[in-house]
């Protein structure tokens, strides 16, 4: 199979992180979304919305959206979950990573990183901190309670939400307020092939 992403992107990285750690064999391709491959025609006949990551199966099928590709990779893991009420928690989880957290903290982090924090983007920038605060709460708050955010393991919801948060800071968001966050992400960088933003 093969994932089309750009590793600086925490949307391509989770799903990065996802096949380190269960060991699925792929072929990674780069793409810069800056010099628009994504609208490029070939890559719009694999997703015509035009994003990444994308994952090609092995028979030319494609699934986009990171959470989509997240589930269908894990299915039947460790990472998934047999049981219907812990399945649905976890995406719980992964709606709100997308409805919640990422449309503030990775939104924040693309105008400081990927356009140098402009002028013209300022305000926009800043209306995004408290929208991210208000989502790292909510994870603090489940996180004083439990190791992971679904319980006493690491599962997909975990992948999800680490890609963002872990570079929270290149958004402006200060994660020194949130112990019960900087312990999680501590247990992830430990577990078994853990693989970095590189």
């Amino acid at each position: 199979m093969k994932i089309y992403g750009d590793i600086q992107s925490g949307n391509c990285y989770k799903v990065k992180l996802l096949t380190s750690i269960l060991e699925i064999d792929h072929e990674w391709v780069e793409v810069d979304i800056l010099a628009k491959e994504t609208q490029a025609e070939d890559f719009l006949e694999k997703n015509p919305n035009g994003k990444i990551p994308l994952l090609e199966l092995d028979d030319g099928r494609c699934i986009s959206e990171s959470n989509a590709i997240l589930n269908y990779l894990a299915e039947g893991s460790k990472l998934s979950s047999e049981d219907a009420y812990e399945k649905a928690i976890i995406l719980q989880w992964q709606f709100f990573e997308q409805y919640s957290h990422e449309p503030y903290i990775a939104v924040a982090r693309f105008i400081a990183k990927y356009l140098g924090l402009p002028d013209d983007k300022k305000e926009e920038y800043r209306s995004k901190q408290a929208g991210g605060h208000k989502a790292l709460k909510v994870m603090e708050d489940q996180l004083s309670k439990t190791d992971y955010l679904v319980g006493s393991r690491i599962s997909i919801s975990d992948i999800s939400l680490y890609g963002y948060t872990h570079v929270a800071d290149e958004g402006g968001f200060d994660l020194s307020a949130y112990p019960a966050i900087q312990a999680w992400l501590k247990r992830i960088r430990n577990h078994d092939n853990y693989v970095g933003m590189t």
